[in-house]
C-alpha cells in the first residue's frame, strides 16, 4: 500500500486500502515513497505523485458506426461490371465498374460506402483477398472523386458523392499471386479462375440479393470457359452474362482455359449437369467412356439419395493442374475443384482424391440449400458463425465417401481403406483430450488454414472428418434400431429434399437436426450428438465401425488408399509408428503430439538427413523401423537439419511399422457394404 501524509490533497479515501498517518519527516516520507515505487516496479522513473493523481486516465474512443447496415430493400439500379483477365504474364485482372447512386443520395449528395467482399461463402471466415486490391480510382463522369478507407472495416471505402451525380465509375486491379508464396495462384499461361467476389465492389446498406449485376468478362483469345452463369449475345473473347443478383454472381465462379472439354453428366435431364474440365496439357483431357459414366452415376446416385435437386442447371468446374492453386469450394449451382494431372490418364492411381467432386456436389443440398442459420448472412461483410459445421461439412464429408463408392468413382474397398485412415487419425489425435469437437467449428476464423506447429494437439477443422465418423455412428445406429428399415439416407431425403427445384437457402438450427433424426427413428438424438460434440475424450467415435461389422487394426503394410494419397501428395506416412509425415526433400510435414518422435524432441519442418548413419530415403527408414522391432535393438538415430544446426536424435521405438485397416468382425452384418452399395 502507498503511505501518504495526513491532510494532503493526494490522500484517497481510507476505504481504498490506504493508511492515514500523522505528518512525518520529509526523509521518512521519501523513503516510504521509494519503497512503494520499488514494489510497483517504478523505481528510477521520473514520478510526480501530485501530477499522476491529477492527470486524467485515458478513455477508449468510441468506434465509428460509419458503415450502413444491410437492409432487405431493392438497390434501385444495376451494377455494370467488366473484368479483363487477359494479362496472364503479370497475373493482373483489370476491373471497371459502374455503380448507380441511389436516387435519394443523388438528390442531396453525401457519403456512399462501397464494400470489398470478405466473408467468402464456403470458407467460413473472412478470407477476402483485400491485400490483392489496388489502383482504385473513382469518378463521376470524367471528374475524379476522393475516397477514404474506413479505419475500422478496412474493406469499406467511403466516397463523397456530389449532388446530382447518378453513377460512380470505378477502376481498379486485382494483383493476383504470381507464385504460391503470395497466396493461391488463379492465373497461369494455360488457365484462370475468376472468383467474382475478388473482382467487385458492392454498395453497403443492402442485402446482396437485392443488388442486380450485369457482368462482362474478356478472356484470352480462343479460350473456353465453364460457369453456372449464362451468357447472351454473340460468342467470342468478350462474354456478356445475363443480369443476376450480386449474391448469385459471387456464387457462380468461372474456370477458363486454353485446353478445355465438356461432358454431359445428365443426358436428357430437365436440369442439365455438366462437367467442365481444363488442364495444363491437352492429353490430360482424355477421359474414357467408363470414367465419364462414373461421373454420370454420381449425379444419378445423388438424385436417388436426396430425392430432389436444388438447381436449374449444375456445372462442375474441374482443373487438372500442377500450376493453378488447389481448390475445393462449393456453390449452389456449381463447384470449383482441382485434381492431379493424371486424374483420367492414371485413373488407378488417383482415386484418393476422387471423393472431392462428390463432396462438393453434396453441398448443393447440404450447405447451400440447407444451411446453419448462423452461417447465413445478408451480405459478404457480415461476420458468420460456424456452430453447425459438423452438419454442413461433417455430413457432407460422409456423403462424399458414400456417393463416391455408390457411383464407382472409388471402389467399396478404397472407401473402407480411407475410413480406416480417418478413424486411426482421430483415434490417436491427442488434442481431443482437451478440445471438444464443437470448438473446432471456430477454427476457420481462428487459424484460417494457416500452418500449425502441433496440429494434432491444437486440432484444426476436425468437424470435417471426425464429423464424418459421428454420422457413420448415427447411420449404423438408425439401421440397428429400425432393424434395417431406415437409415441416414431417409434422414437426408427428409431434411435436404424439401422444395424440389428451389435454390433459395433454407436455414436450420440444432433442434431442427434433432427433429429430422427423430422423425425417421425416435431416439435421444440430442444427447447422442451433444456427447460427441461437447465432451473431450481419449478415443474417436468408432462405434460406427464396430456396429457396421468392422474393427480398426494395424499391420506393417499400408492400404491402397494410403499409397494413392501418399504418392499424389509426395509424402511418406510414419504417423502411426514414429509419429510423423515426411515430405519432399525429407522435410517433416507433421509431428504427432505424444508420439515417440515428439517425446524425443522432433519438430515439424526439420529436414531428415540420415537414419542410423545412412542417407535418408523412405526405404531406409522403413527398414530401420522394422529392424528396431527387436526389444533389445538400439534406438533409431535420426540426423536432422534444423535451422542452422544439425542434431542427432535417438528414438527408442520398437513397435514396428503400423498402418490402419478395417478388419471384418466374423459373424456380424456387413453394414458398411450395404451403406456403400449403389441405389436403384
Amino acid at each position: 500500500m502507498i503511505v501518504a501524509a495526513s491532510g494532503s490533497r493526494l490522500l484517497p479515501p481510507a476505504s481504498k486500502g490506504y493508511v492515514l498517518l500523522r505528518p512525518l519527516s520529509k526523509r521518512f516520507l521519501a523513503l516510504s515513497l521509494t519503497t512503494a515505487l520499488v514494489a510497483a516496479g517504478m523505481a528510477g522513473r521520473p514520478y510526480s505523485v501530485r501530477a499522476a493523481d491529477s492527470q486524467p486516465q485515458p478513455e477508449p474512443l468510441a468506434l465509428p458506426d460509419s458503415v450502413p447496415v444491410p437492409r432487405d430493400v431493392p438497390f434501385g439500379g444495376t451494377i455494370h461490371l467488366t473484368v479483363d483477365a487477359t494479362d496472364l504474364a503479370r497475373r493482373v485482372m483489370t476491373v471497371r465498374e459502374s455503380v448507380p447512386v441511389p436516387a435519394a443520395l443523388a438528390e442531396t449528395g453525401g457519403d456512399m460506402t462501397l464494400l470489398y467482399p470478405m466473408w467468402v461463402p464456403g470458407d467460413h471466415s473472412p478470407t477476402g483477398t483485400i491485400e490483392q486490391f489496388g489502383g482504385l480510382v473513382v469518378k463521376a463522369g470524367v471528374a475524379p472523386l476522393e475516397w477514404v478507407r474506413d479505419t475500422v472495416m478496412v474493406s469499406a471505402f467511403h466516397v463523397r458523392v456530389p449532388k446530382g451525380v447518378h453513377a460512380l465509375n470505378l477502376s481498379f486491379q486485382i494483383l493476383s499471386p504470381v507464385s504460391p508464396e503470395e497466396g493461391r495462384v488463379v492465373m497461369t499461361p494455360e488457365m484462370l479462375n475468376v472468383q467474382w467476389n475478388a473482382v467487385a465492389l458492392y454498395p453497403a446498406g443492402y442485402f446482396t440479393r437485392q443488388i442486380p449485376v450485369q457482368a462482362e468478362l474478356r478472356l484470352p483469345h480462343g479460350w473456353q470457359y465453364g460457369t453456372a452463369l449464362r451468357a447472351h449475345g454473340p460468342a467470342g473473347d468478350v462474354v456478356t452474362f445475363d443480369p443476376v443478383p450480386f449474391n448469385t454472381l459471387v456464387d457462380s465462379p468461372l474456370f477458363a482455359g486454353r485446353y478445355f472439354r465438356r461432358f454431359d453428366l445428365a443426358p436428357g435431364a430437365a436440369a442439365p449437369v455438366t462437367l467442365n474440365v481444363m488442364a495444363d496439357k491437352p492429353a490430360e483431357l482424355a477421359a474414357t467412356d467408363a470414367q465419364v459414366k462414373a461421373h454420370q452415376d454420381l449425379v444419378t446416385q445423388a438424385g436417388l439419395l436426396f430425392g430432389s435437386h436444388h438447381y436449374d442447371h449444375y456445372d462442375f468446374l474441374l482443373a487438372l493442374t500442377n500450376e493453378l492453386g488447389r481448390i475445393g469450394l462449393e456453390h449452389h449451382r456449381s463447384s470449383e475443384n482441382s485434381g492431379p494431372r493424371g486424374y483420367f490418364t492414371e485413373w488407378d492411381k488417383t482415386f484418393a482424391v476422387r471423393d472431392l467432386l462428390a463432396h462438393e456436389y453434396t453441398h448443393s443440398w447440404n450447405g447451400k440449400y440447407r444451411r446453419p442459420a448462423d452461417l447465413w448472412a445478408p451480405n459478404f461483410n457480415t461476420p458468420q458463425r460456424g456452430s453447425g459445421l459438423w452438419v454442413y461439412e461433417g455430413q457432407t464429408q460422409y456423403w462424399g465417401y458414400v456417393l463416391s463408392a455408390r457411383s464407382g468413382l472409388m471402389t467399396e474397398q478404397q472407401v473402407i481403406d480411407a475410413l480406416a485412415e480417418v478413424g486411426a487419425m482421430y483415434d490417436t489425435r491427442q488434442g481431443r483430450t482437451w478440445r471438444p469437437l464443437q470448438d473446432t467449428t471456430n477454427d476457420p476464423v481462428i487459424a484460417q488454414r494457416s500452418p500449425l506447429s502441433w496440429r494434432s494437439w491444437q486440432r484444426s477443422e476436425d468437424y470435417y472428418s471426425e464429423g464424418q465418423l459421428v454420422w457413420l455412428d448415427a447411420d449404423t445406429l438408425i439401421r440397428k434400431l429400425s432393424d434395417g428399415k431406415h437409415s441416414l439416407d431417409d434422414v437426408a431425403r427428409h431434411f435436404f429434399g424439401t422444395n424440389d427445384g428451389s435454390f433459395v437457402t433454407s436455414t436450420y438450427q440444432f433442434a431442427d437436426v434433432v427433429k429430422a433424426l427423430n422423425d425417421i427413428q425416435p431416439y435421444d438424438w440430442a444427447t447422442f450428438l451433444r456427447q460427441r460434440l461437447d465432451r473431450t475424450s481419449t478415443h474417436a467415435p468408432l462405434d460406427g465401425f464396430t456396429r457396421g461389422g468392422y474393427r480398426l487394426v494395424y499391420t506393417d503394410q499400408p492400404n491402397d488408399w494410403v499409397k494413392s494419397f501418399a504418392a499424389m501428395r509426395h509424402v511418406t506416412d510414419f504417423s502411426f509408428s514414429l509419429g510423423f509425415l515426411v515430405g519432399k526433400g525429407g522435410t517433416l510435414a507433421n509431428v504427432e503430439w505424444g508420439s515417440p518422435a515428439w517425446q524425443a524432441g522432433v519438430t515439424r519442418d526439420a529436414q531428415l538427413v540420415a537414419v542410423n548413419g545412412e542417407a535418408y530415403d523412405p526405404d531406409v527408414l522403413q527398414d530401420a523401423i522394422t529392424a528396431a522391432r527387436d526389444p533389445h535393438a538400439a534406438p533409431i538415430a535420426l540426423l536432422l537439419h534444423m535451422g542452422d544446426h544439425y542434431v542427432t536424435i535417438a528414438i527408442p521405438y520398437h513397435g514396428g511399422l503400423r498402418y490402419p485397416h478395417l478388419q471384418r468382425i466374423p459373424g456380424t452384418p456387413d453394414m458398411l457394404a450395404d451403406i456403400l452399395a449403389p441405389r436403384h
